[in-house]
């Protein structure tokens, strides 16, 4: 986890939110232990090459769940491989299993490659998101 979040970081180019202050070894071991967080690593060279952090949420109108891809990246040097999309294809086989109906995510407007690759795999849908400070 320690590796993806400075994938992450640097990838997102966030340092601030994936690498100031990163958990301690306690806190990765009971996030990881939980049953809704799935993480995904992929490896290349005997190195973290790309990875996905998605959360299972439980739905009320029915007995199923969905999954929201919360981070995807791949390491610069390993993009245009096809590892983002195996990821996805392996979150995908999880999905089934754990009965969910759908996977989502959410793409920034002018991150084309990200768009051009959920585009292949699902349906767009334009929607607006919205940040509700808590404090």
């Amino acid at each position: 986890m320690r590796a993806l979040n400075a994938l992450f970081a640097q990838a997102f180019n966030d340092p601030s939110s994936y690498a100031a202050n990163p958990p301690g070894d306690d806190y990765l071991r009971q996030w990881l232990s939980r049953e809704h967080v799935v993480a995904l690593a992929g490896f290349a060279e005997g190195e973290v090459a790309g990875g996905l952090v998605a959360y299972e949420l439980d739905k009320f109108e029915q007995a199923r769940r969905e999954i929201y891809i919360y981070d995807l990246a791949v390491a610069e040097a390993h993009r245009r491989r096809g590892l983002a999309t195996a990821l996805i294809r392996t979150l995908i086989e999880h999905a089934r299993r754990r009965n969910a109906y759908a996977i989502f995510v959410q793409a920034d407007h002018g991150d084309d490659p990200a768009i051009a690759l959920y585009q292949k795999l699902g349906v767009r849908e334009d929607v607006l998101h919205f940040d509700i400070a808590v404090g």
